[in-house]
């Protein structure tokens, strides 16, 4: 009962935003220095009214429902959820440079640059929103004490925030394993949110995980994604995929030690330092910890783990969410960062949530190099 008390909270409390965040623009398009009227306000009226309440009602329909005319609602919706930030920033812009102009005594057709600002916000959206669809590959070598010499040189991908749901499918996982098998890395690490937790047919979505193979281990650890709720038909479709899954344990190839961790048991300081404890992890050997999310470092490098490799982060996925995904994140929101003796690797993710928009940041499939 609070949980649900909590989340019907959290829902009013985005859609009075959204509502907030359409009437602005509303005032900003229909605003006249002149003080003469705007035609067609009843017809834009009823167009915001309707796309203040479509990403909200896309998405609690997106939880238990999924069929074709869904999927195309809910993406029309998330597409302009973001583009309404980009509009936001520009409907603030405009009024802060108007009240500068009127400060200093220059004449603004206030209007035209409205129409300017949103037609640039526009275009910065339509960007993300192929940017978002362009899946690079980032190469990054990681050098670690006393990496067992067998793993000198190996490879091994990490892909993370697939986000399989009303936007991604299995068509764009099949497109993510061609781009990884086409690396032939050594391992592959999977670092949570496969899933984006709406309705899914789950076996079917990671039916492409079954051509995913490479010689040391294909290897998966819950997000939070996930673990909305039970995780239990994920993890099932997953395996049933050949992949292997890491819940709290250790694994040994070759003399590397392979850890995971899942989102739960990583959130508290006391839990996930007890679950690493309960490990028996070896400090005098090389270790990689797979865990969704940088939240905790520190735990990781009191434990003695060599490389941490997470995602979570999206680092941001567009403007304006970069700047507070780096401000809640820091030095760990995205990259190669070090801590201790820990290194952390936390990758920009390869798919999206909510609006499938990326710009300030870029999908990613990470190839690391061992040495």
């Amino acid at each position: 009962m609070w949980r649900q008390k909590r989340l019907i909270g959290f829902i009013v409390v985005i859609q009075f935003v959204l509502f907030l965040t359409h009437f602005f623009l509303y005032e900003t398009w229909t605003f006249s220095s002149a003080g003469g009227d705007f035609s067609g306000t009843l017809l834009i009226k009823l167009a915001l009214a309707f796309l203040s309440v479509s990403f909200v009602t896309a998405s609690l329909l997106a939880f238990r429902h999924t069929n074709a005319a869904l999927r195309v609602f809910y993406r029309a919706a998330a597409v302009w959820t973001g583009l309404l930030s980009f509009l936001f920033l520009a409907a603030a812009s405009s009024w802060i440079i108007f009240g500068l102009a009127r400060l200093v005594g220059l004449g603004v057709n206030f209007h035209r640059m409205v129409e300017s600002l949103f037609g640039a916000a526009l275009l910065a959206g339509l960007y993300g929103v192929f940017n978002a669809n362009w899946t690079r590959i980032t190469r990054m070598t990681v050098r670690l004490a006393n990496l067992p010499l067998a793993w000198r040189g190996r490879t091994a991908a990490l892909i993370s925030d697939v986000h399989l749901g009303h936007v991604r499918n299995g068509g764009f996982l099949r497109r993510m394993v061609a781009k990884i098998l086409k690396e032939e890395p050594d391992a592959i690490f999977i670092a949570g949110d496969l899933y984006d937790g709406t309705a899914i047919d789950a076996g079917r979505a990671a039916e492409p995980l079954s051509q995913l193979t490479a010689p040391h281990g294909v290897y998966f650890v819950a997000g939070n994604h996930e673990q909305f709720g039970d995780d239990s038909k994920y993890l099932r479709a997953i395996e049933a995929a050949g992949v292997r899954v890491l819940s709290n344990e250790k694994v040994e190839v070759d003399g590397l030690q392979i850890i995971g961790v899942p989102y739960r048991n990583a959130t508290q300081h006391g839990q996930f330092a007890s679950v690493l404890k309960g490990i028996r992890l070896d400090r005098e050997r090389a270790s990689i910890l797979l865990t969704h999310a940088p939240d905790h470092p520190e735990i990781a490098e009191a434990a003695g783990v060599s490389l941490q490799l997470s995602g979570h982060t999206h680092l941001g996925q567009f403007v304006p969410w970069n700047w507070m995904a780096r401000k809640i994140y820091k030095q760990f929101v995205y990259g190669l960062s070090r801590i201790g003796k820990l290194q952390v690797f936390t990758s920009s993710g390869a798919g999206t949530w909510g609006p499938p928009l990326r710009l300030g940041s870029n999908p990613e499939i990470v190839m690391l190099e061992f040495q």
